[in-house]
């Protein structure tokens, strides 16, 4: 098993490193080309700069609170996948306590990349990292003290709920009570910057207990994800993939009845290359047809906002016998999934709890 631990985790590292390269030395120079660019802080300009520092007093520096490491503040209980800044510092703070590091949590309200006016770039798009910005005007957090190292960090913590269906007996509470330890799991990676000093990094190691093999240095911001809102704010549809529309199979494109559809023949429905609103449209009738006395599912992944979850409370209001088989252990849907069986019990529907075998989306 360590041997396979270590192969994946070298194809792992070497995935990241490409991905990374991928970023810094293809997407971001030809997005540039296209008048989409992302300016460092070496780039700023002074309009820029008096921009962004507004910026950052106006919206950044209330919601901050840096942490510094000593004797009475001990190392923060770090959230899974938060965007976090390790801070070396020299000197006394505001109240005379020595402190050799900090730590600066970035709330998850704060956007990771932020677009400049129009007027303000030389291209028509121009962003900037938060990452950037907190490393610009880090030393505005610690009054007195000086910066040596500001350095971006993530940690990556085991999200899996240790809960055993076959010993317990409630399987719902014992999922509720597991949910709020989610983010706080045991560590199994961390990303710093590459910039990051070699203490620092040895130091948030220890914290989390890991070890070289988990950990990653990047080139870039440590969570690339962020950066899929990007195509949302420009307005280049040259630049971007058709949308794709799912077909309507024939025989319920002039069919106002799925039932009557139904009738006439099966109906193979290929998704998502055809398109799912007939099984919803199928639901929402059922829940108001009078012929209709029953309804049973097997209900895996809903989201929170389900209008195939809305049309089976509004079947069981409407007095239909509604049986839904809840899978309880979708991993990251388990909150959602609880609440909508919790809504399901309240209008009267029956609800069983369980772990699915063929799991149904």
């Amino acid at each position: 098993a360590r041997e396979v631990y270590r192969l994946v985790s070298d194809e792992t590292h070497a995935i990241v490193k490409e991905q990374y390269a991928l970023l810094n030395d293809e997407i971001l120079p030809l997005l540039a080309a296209e008048g989409i660019r992302f300016v460092k802080r070496a780039e700023w300009n002074v309009a820029q700069r008096e921009w962004i520092s507004d910026f950052f007093f106006r919206e950044v520096m209330p919601v901050i609170t840096p942490i510094g490491l000593d004797p009475s503040h001990p190392f923060p209980r770090v959230l899974n996948k938060s965007l976090n800044f390790a801070v070396e510092l020299e000197g006394r703070d505001a109240f005379g306590r020595s402190s050799g590091a900090a730590i600066v949590q970035a709330p998850r309200v704060l956007p990771r990349v932020i677009r400049l006016p129009r007027e303000l770039g030389d291209a028509e798009y121009t962003f900037v990292f938060l990452s950037s910005i907190l490393h610009e005007f880090v030393l505005e957090l610690f009054s007195g003290m000086k910066v040596l190292g500001c350095y971006q960090f993530r940690v990556t913590r085991n999200s899996d709920l240790f809960v055993d269906e076959e010993e317990v007996k409630n399987l719902r509470a014992k999922i509720q009570g597991e949910l709020p330890q989610r983010h706080f799991g045991d560590a199994v990676r961390l990303e710093v910057a590459n910039s990051c000093s070699e203490a620092m990094t040895q130091f948030l190691l220890g914290q989390f207990n890991l070890t070289e093999s988990d950990l990653f240095r990047v080139a870039g911001p440590v969570n690339l994800v962020r950066l899929m809102q990007v195509p949302d704010w420009v307005v280049r549809n040259d630049l971007k993939f058709p949308p794709f529309t799912p077909g309507i199979p024939k025989a319920l494109q002039k069919c106002h009845s799925v039932f009557d559809s139904i009738r006439g023949g099966d109906i193979l429905l290929h998704h998502p290359y055809q398109s799912f609103n007939p099984v919803i449209e199928l639901l929402e009738q059922a829940a108001t047809d009078p012929q209709v006395v029953a309804i049973k599912m097997t209900v895996y992944r809903t989201g929170t906002d389900s209008v195939l979850m809305q049309s089976l409370l509004r079947a069981a209001q409407n007095g239909k016998e509604v049986t839904v088989v809840v899978e309880l252990m979708a991993r990251f849907d388990e909150e959602a999934n609880i609440g909508w069986a919790t809504k399901l019990e309240e209008v009267g529907a029956h609800v069983v709890y369980g772990v699915v075998g063929y799991k149904t989306h």
